[in-house]
């Protein structure tokens, strides 16, 4: 928001209401709401209206394919996503809301964390698919890991949201922002060191050696399989820049320059999560993977550990078994 603008939102203030869920548009001035400007009803709606559309197609394509661990994520990420849109659309209508915007300021700041669980899910097959081999860390402990650090951000998020909007006293709302802040933040960094794992991961696929198993080869050697890892990778990238964005942009307060902006707002998180979710369906793991997401699965790959665990122990008990024999055998020649 330009600074001419600043002052239209202390036209009209009414000192004389205190509570300011009695204000209306008639009686107080914008700076007596949560923003010092109006949400713009057509903007917000379409976002609302944007991500209810894509649970279809996620639904479908989940079901299709089994990816229910990811199908969830993801729509629960999308619904969250409606959700916080629609308590916008109702902050247009009355600014002075505190239900609304209490909805609004957790629901869209904690959205984006069912998405990245999506793509730690994406990742521990993506291991299994080259090799566990190839990783240091197991898969399985990687994606729990992550979904772990996930489930703490979005703690700290809901919490300090609520704190924040439910504050009696300044310092009480900056003890809730600064909460959400290290939500934030940890959620950026957890996508980083997400992102330099992937990394790491994929030099040592370049070394080798793979799986070589053959329906595994065929996957990997897909353009559709190597589109969909770029997409993945894009998608962590804009959902960083979002996370990035809300740390900026909630430690100026509620009164700075970013949280004042809704252009801001519109592109450097709705713009960057709608691009994300858009990536995350057109290049859907599904069709990626085929059969070998479910092959690729936790429960599936420590199966396939055990029986070929087994297999050694029957081999080396039958070799030595044959090794008995033959000394049998000699002793008795002899």
């Amino acid at each position: 928001m330009s600074e001419n603008s600043y002052p239209k939102a202390f036209i009209g203030c009414n000192a004389t209401i205190a509570d300011t869920n009695l204000c209306t548009l008639d009686t107080c001035c914008l700076a007596q709401s949560s923003f010092l400007y109006r949400p713009n009803y057509a903007g917000n709606l379409f976002y609302t209206i944007f991500f209810a559309v894509f649970v279809l197609p996620q639904l479908a394509l989940g079901i299709k394919y089994k990816t229910w661990t990811y199908m969830i994520s993801v729509i629960l990420g999308l619904g969250v996503e409606v959700g916080g849109y629609v308590a916008r659309v109702m902050l247009h209508e009355n600014p002075f809301n505190n239900d609304a915007f209490l909805a609004y300021l957790i629901m869209l700041t904690i959205a984006p964390v069912f998405l990245t669980a999506a793509i730690y899910v994406c990742l521990s097959r993506i291991i299994i698919l080259y090799g566990e081999h190839l990783s240091p860390i197991r898969a399985r402990t990687i994606a729990i890991a992550f979904m772990c650090s996930d489930s703490v951000a979005l703690v700290l998020q809901a919490v300090g949201g609520a704190l924040a909007e439910t504050a009696d006293t300044p310092d009480d709302q900056q003890t809730g922002t600064d909460i959400m802040i290290a939500g934030l933040l940890l959620q950026a960094i957890s996508l980083c060191v997400f992102a330099l794992a992937w990394a790491f991961f994929q030099s040592r696929v370049l070394r080798g050696p793979t799986d070589q198993t053959p329906d595994r080869i065929a996957t990997r050697s897909r353009t559709l399989f190597k589109a969909f890892q770029c997409g993945l990778l894009l998608s962590t990238v804009l959902i960083i820049i979002r996370s990035i964005y809300r740390v900026l942009e909630l430690w100026g307060g509620f009164s700075g320059s970013l949280w004042n902006d809704e252009v801001d707002f519109m592109v450097l998180d709705g713009a960057m999560i709608s691009l994300a979710v858009v990536v995350m369906t057109v290049l859907h793991p599904g069709p990626a993977f085929g059969v070998q997401w479910i092959e690729s699965s936790w429960s599936n790959n420590t199966t396939n550990d055990n029986i070929g665990a087994r297999s050694n122990t029957i081999g080396t008990a039958v070799a030595s078994r044959k090794e008995m024999e033959m000394d049998e055998f000699d002793r008795i020649e002899h």
